[in-house]
């Protein structure tokens, strides 16, 4: 027989002397688990902290842009009046226009914010349920009271009287 239990045992080493016991492999996967899961965490704390300083970095050189930006549009504006001055009026009436003109463009962003503000439609259904609220706080026996959830038709709550929720 070419295989026999004896030789597939190494030179040298006699069953159970030198083997690590169950215990003890699992104790030493169970460790070199928790090594690996510690220096995934590490890598992934560098890998954040490096994005993190490029995003912060990016969101400042944002910020300057802006202010850049507000102030070349402060010198536009400056520019436009002195064209305006070239252009033959006066120098105060020049900037007057330009200051009008802004006031103007403002007056107009916001009234259109406005009345987007007052179309925005109000939450019905937590209002409800706000108003609701005291009701729902006091203890009740079980069964005694039903409140049915709230009904939507076309995109809108219906409003219920106080009468429906009893039994």
């Amino acid at each position: 027989m070419a295989h026999s239990a004896s030789s597939t045992q190494p030179t040298g080493r006699h069953a159970g002397s030198d083997d690590p016991s169950m215990g003890t492999l699992v104790q030493s996967a169970m460790a070199d688990v928790s090594t690996l899961i510690r220096a995934e965490i590490e890598l992934a704390k560098a890998e954040i902290g490096r994005s993190a300083k490029k995003a912060g970095v990016s969101v400042g050189l944002f910020a300057v842009a802006g202010v850049l930006a507000a102030f070349a549009g402060i010198y536009l504006f400056v520019t436009l009046a002195e064209l305006f001055t070239w252009l033959g009026l006066p120098r105060w009436v020049s900037y007057l226009i330009v200051t009008v003109g802004l006031l103007v463009v403002a007056a107009v962003a916001g009234l259109v914010g406005f009345r987007m503000l007052k179309k925005i439609d109000k939450p019905e259904r937590t209002m409800e349920s706000l108003r609701e609220l005291p009701d729902v706080m006091h203890r009740e026996a079980p069964g005694t009271r039903r409140r049915a959830l709230p009904t939507v038709s076309n995109g809108r709550v219906e409003r219920r009287s106080p009468d429906t929720y009893l039994v």
